[in-house]
């Protein structure tokens, strides 16, 4: 991203190192007077991309340079095309596997399901993301796919679904031998993806008698880089 902008490019973290207040001091430490924050959670929820803005603006909502924050791109063309290509590799060697069409689960993280209904748009962004992947793969049919919340929390109430187990047995229920997910809240490989899917999920589908294959994450895809820098571009662009 930072080769295609000719631009410098920082990363900062809300819970690990390199800490976004790190990120904010080395930026003001060389000089940066403008920038463009892109949290790399594509959906926006006040669960996720609202504390990302609250911990760079930091206590009091301000910052040592001007910051045009990136509420969200989930429709973003480059970020679906990144999303489809990754889908249909995966989505047409598993079919070619398991000898049938194979269902398909879209997924993100949960969110507390009071945060919808003090009007946050993240379920209609993470759907809208889901079905725009599915148009870019034309081979795929609105029969083929659904969409599901994961990784749930244990607090704060009632969380967003319909869950991914409950939906896998669902589709078990209508005489699926197997399933394939891709989470499209997530860009990279972490604990969401390398546990909960890879593990707990697939575990959960072999006790259930099924079989579970998944996308791979984008992590270093050209096309999300080109993606990300075209989100900047069109900030840095702006009047």
């Amino acid at each position: 991203t930072a080769k295609q902008l000719g631009l410098p490019v920082y990363a900062g973290m809300r819970n690990w190192r390199p800490y976004i207040q790190d990120a904010v001091l080395q930026m003001s430490a060389d000089g940066v007077r403008q920038a463009v924050a892109i949290c790399l959670a594509p959906q926006n929820s006040q669960t996720s991309v609202g504390l990302y803005r609250r911990a760079l603006l930091a206590e009091n909502g301000q910052s040592p340079f001007a910051i045009d924050f990136v509420e969200n791109w989930h429709d973003h063309p480059l970020l679906v095309r990144a999303f489809a290509e990754k889908l249909r590799a995966g989505w047409e060697r598993a079919c070619a596997e398991a000898g049938a069409r194979v269902p398909i689960i879209f997924t993100a993280h949960s969110v507390p399901q009071r945060t919808i209904s003090e009007g946050d748009p993240y379920e209609t962004q993470a759907r809208e993301t889901a079905a725009l992947i599915a148009i870019d793969v034309p081979v795929i049919t609105v029969d083929d796919w659904s969409f599901a919340f994961q990784s749930q929390g244990m607090s704060g109430g009632a969380w967003l679904g319909p869950t991914v187990e409950e939906t896998i047995l669902g589709l078990k229920q209508k005489g699926h031998a197997g399933v394939f997910l891709q989470p499209i809240g997530f860009l990279c490989d972490h604990v969401e993806v390398l546990y909960d899917i890879d593990i707990a999920f697939k575990k959960f589908a072999a006790d259930n008698g099924l079989r579970l294959w998944r996308a791979e994450s984008l992590n270093d895809s050209p096309v999300l880089a080109a993606a990300l820098a075209d989100v900047a571009r069109s900030r840095l662009a702006a009047p």
